[in-house]
């Protein structure tokens, strides 16, 4: 199948993200607005929070999630799935070791929750991503296009919030406009936000993606909409060298060697990545030490504080 633009469908081969917003210009449009909407701060409340090469998918009648959210978002980009008819909602927060089957299991979980829906079509939101230095956002732009183009289904490319668009220039360096997105699960809004509350266990879930290698899926589904559950491992990831002596750096070396884009992180950067290091340094096989009866990590929404809460299931 194809991905379709205004109705009608991309021919191959298929355009750069530059080509693609000269031939439809409308993208510029949209990403404009976008862009001029405010930046909500969101709390855990009703959050799921996505986070570095993860995914999570929900329905509207979802009574545990109202919102779907990532952020620290700046070579990276991020992939919001709707179906228009059952309102099932993926998305995802994906780099450049994104691979088709990645791709693949966020269609097909979408489908699966619509299924029985006669009328729908699928939609398909690039949001996240600028126009860096070593090009990683075109490249992961281009990659990921040409994936959902190779898909069984057809997708309506709906907004294009990436690359130029997503750019703006402070002093001769060219900075990411919007860093996090939000997804309403029951109406389907995708605004831009922030998000303070990282989820459950942030430095174990960062880890899998810091170490360069893991077990298991490449993208991480983190949530079982029937049972309302995230849902964190079971994985392990490939140990760390010198560990220590990361440690043993300063805030400026690490912010140049773990970043693909050090002139933009956000001021939490080197903090956040201390702490990962930290759990590497203490559970260097999460296999043996964290997910001991080989068993994932559940959270429940807590009925009361509306946050997640560990759950034995």
């Amino acid at each position: 199948m194809v991905v379709v633009v205004g109705g009608v469908p991309l021919e191959e081969p298929l355009p750069d993200s530059t080509t693609l917003i000269h031939l439809h210009p409308g993208f510029r449009e949209t990403a404009s607005h976008f862009i001029a909407i405010p930046s909500k701060i969101v709390g855990p409340v009703g959050l799921l929070y996505v986070q570095q090469r993860e995914m999570a998918v929900t329905v509207p009648h979802d009574k545990n999630v109202s919102i779907i959210g990532t952020d620290d978002v700046t070579t990276c980009t991020v992939v919001v799935l709707r179906h228009t008819g059952s309102g099932a909602v993926c998305l995802a927060h994906l780099d450049c070791s994104v691979a088709e089957e990645a791709v693949a299991n966020m269609v097909s979980r979408v489908q699966e929750l619509a299924m029985g829906y006669q009328d729908g079509r699928i939609q398909l939101h690039f949001i996240g991503g600028y126009s860096d230095q070593h090009n990683f956002t075109e490249e992961l732009f281009y990659n990921l296009l040409h994936f959902f183009h190779k898909q069984p289904v057809e997708f309506d490319l709906v907004s294009l919030t990436l690359g130029e668009l997503n750019t703006t220039v402070r002093n001769g360096i060219h900075w990411p406009i919007i860093y996090g997105v939000g997804v309403d699960v029951k109406t389907g809004d995708i605004f831009p936000a922030t998000f303070p509350d990282k989820g459950p266990e942030s430095a174990l879930r960062t880890a899998r993606y810091l170490t360069g290698g893991h077990t298991g899926p490449q993208l991480l589904d983190v949530y079982d909409c029937g049972l309302g559950l995230l849902r964190i491992g079971p994985f392990n990831y490939h140990p760390m060298r010198c560990v220590d002596l990361w440690l043993a750096q300063t805030d400026e070396f690490i912010l140049q060697h773990l970043s693909t884009s050090p002139e933009v992180e956000p001021p939490h950067f080197v903090m956040n990545m201390r702490a990962t290091l930290k759990y590497i340094q203490e559970h260097p096989f999460p296999a043996v030490t964290v997910f001991r009866d080989n068993r994932p990590h559940y959270y429940r929404r807590d009925e009361i504080s509306g946050t997640w809460t560990p759950f034995r299931y």
